[in-house]
C-alpha cells in the first residue's frame, strides 16, 4: 500500500510568487530533475492520503505527482516492509 513520503525539494519562486519545483531528493545522492511541469492543481493523494496542491511532472520520461502540503513537499511511495 503507498505511503506519504516526505522529500526535500529544489524549488523556485518567480517574481509572480509561482512555485516551481525543479528537482527532488530522494536520497543520499539522488537527484532527479524535472524535465517538465505539465498541470498544477489543488488535489488530494487518493493512495497515501493527504491534500495540498498537486504538481503533474515529467521526470526521466516518466509522469510522477508531487504535493505540496502546506510547507512540506511528498510523493506517494511504496510501503517499507519491516
Amino acid at each position: 500500500m503507498p505511503c506519504k513520503r516526505y522529500v526535500e525539494m529544489v524549488v523556485k519562486y518567480t517574481e509572480e510568487g509561482k512555485i516551481e519545483p525543479l528537482a527532488v531528493h530522494w536520497g543520499p545522492g539522488q537527484l532527479f530533475e524535472i524535465d517538465r511541469i505539465l498541470d498544477v492543481r489543488p488535489a488530494a493523494s487518493l493512495k497515501a492520503g493527504g491534500a495540498g496542491i498537486r504538481y503533474t511532472c515529467r521526470i526521466q520520461g516518466h509522469e510522477k505527482y508531487l504535493w505540496l502540503e502546506e510547507n512540506r513537499w511528498f510523493v506517494e511511495a511504496k510501503q517499507d516492509i519491516l
